[in-house]
């Protein structure tokens, strides 16, 4: 017996109080809605109308599984809203990570956009480099993840790319901070401040092929993860750094030079798994792109605009790999 049709035709019966009417209403001949009625009330094993009167009147069974089926046929409505919201990303927990060298203004802006389209996502943002996210996103441990490009992931779906042009940190002392522009072949001589090739295998190797194309042979590199850590190694005057340059720009102590003809560029995507992605996982990656595009348009495709800061709701821990 499917109680919820029946309960559904009862409802209105029971607020018309009209066989008839209800029937119209309901877009079905009268017969069929009376049988309905007749088998509920077998199921139930009580009379729901007092058809003694030329009015129909609910009983008392009648009033109270009123008040009841409204209340569960409302829930059922709620139930199949939530399991389509669900299944549209909007609702349950994405489990999201960003490389360790992502501007702190990205977190926020990137989280109350996530808010902005899906209320009712929960965000758990990971730190954690390219290699860690590859490794996650393999085992089932992340929904989604923030990697630098070139990766060899042929079992990952990559969202859309952002591409954000390198400038040189050079110690203030530096005579090159002295010029509106470096190029590659004028830091011969200077060791390289760059992050472990463990951490972006491809970024890594691409970045040292185009210092060479360009001129420039590091005399020594020397790793840092932390882009705090990479400023102040500059700063210390360990060598120079490539780096988007709001982090630098805040030290004193050294400078962020643009590179002449822009040789270094930055690329980032979303990825997330092929097989049985996370709903959300697409859009969070596409709202990635916008938030982090240098000429970030003021409103993401399809959604309003991002909030100047973040809403006023506990937004998920933030916590590190």
């Amino acid at each position: 017996m499917d109680l919820l049709r029946h309960l559904r035709i009862f409802v209105v019966v029971a607020e018309e109080l009209h066989f008839s009417r209800a029937a119209d209403l309901l877009g079905m001949a009268q017969p069929p809605l009376s049988q309905s009625i007749r088998r509920l009330e077998r199921e139930l094993g009580a009379e729901l109308f007092d058809r003694s009167r030329r009015q129909v009147r609910l009983t008392a069974s009648g009033a109270v599984l009123l008040e009841e089926a409204r209340e569960l046929l409302a829930r059922d409505d709620r139930l199949r809203t939530r399991v389509l919201r669900a299944r549209d990303g909007e609702l349950g927990t994405l489990r999201a990570a960003v490389p360790p060298d992502t501007a702190a203004p990205v977190l926020p802006a990137l989280l109350a956009a996530c808010t902005d389209r899906s209320p009712g996502l929960r965000v758990d943002l990971l730190e954690a480099t390219t290699e860690e996210q590859l490794r996650l996103l393999t085992s089932g441990r992340l929904d989604v993840g923030l990697v630098h490009q070139p990766v060899d992931a042929p079992d990952l779906v990559l969202g859309p790319a952002v591409a954000v042009e390198l400038g040189v940190v050079l110690p203030r002392t530096s005579p090159l901070a002295r010029q509106p522009e470096v190029a590659l072949d004028e830091l011969s001589g200077h060791d390289l401040v760059l992050f472990p090739r463990a951490t972006a295998p491809g970024w890594y190797d691409g970045t040292l092929d185009l210092c060479r194309q360009g001129g420039f042979v590091p005399g020594r590199i020397r790793h840092a993860r932390n882009p705090e850590f990479l400023i102040g190694m500059v700063a210390a005057g360990y060598g120079v750094a490539f780096d988007q340059g709001p982090v630098a720009r805040k030290e004193p102590r050294v400078a962020w030079r643009p590179l002449s003809g822009r040789p270094l560029t930055q690329r980032i995507a979303g990825a997330w798994p092929a097989r049985t992605p996370h709903p959300a996982a697409r859009h969070f990656a596409e709202l990635a792109a916008a938030v982090l595009s240098p000429a970030r348009p003021s409103t993401p495709p399809g959604h309003s605009a991002l909030p100047p800061s973040p809403p006023h709701r506990p937004w998920s821990v933030v916590y590190s790999h």
